[in-house]
């Protein structure tokens, strides 16, 4: 797997229950973030099935949508 050096700026707070939570589970910090933002932009994600389903609910409940707007 190929990595990436980043840098961001987190509360001194946030820093510091990271590096417990990786103490705790014998993880690096490194590895501990990588699962952080991967479980982040899975959970962020919306699948275009989704939207797509989304849309056709709509579309079919389009009388009722109106009914409850008013």
């Amino acid at each position: 797997m190929t990595t990436i050096k980043i840098s961001s700026k987190v509360e001194a707070a946030v820093w510091d229950d990271l590096k417990q939570l990786a103490e705790e589970s014998h993880q690096s910090i490194s590895g501990v973030l990588t699962e952080a933002i991967s479980d982040y932009v899975r959970r962020r994600r919306v699948r275009p099935v989704v939207l797509d389903h989304l849309a056709d609910s709509m579309e079919e409940n389009r009388s009722l949508g109106q009914l409850l707007a008013e």
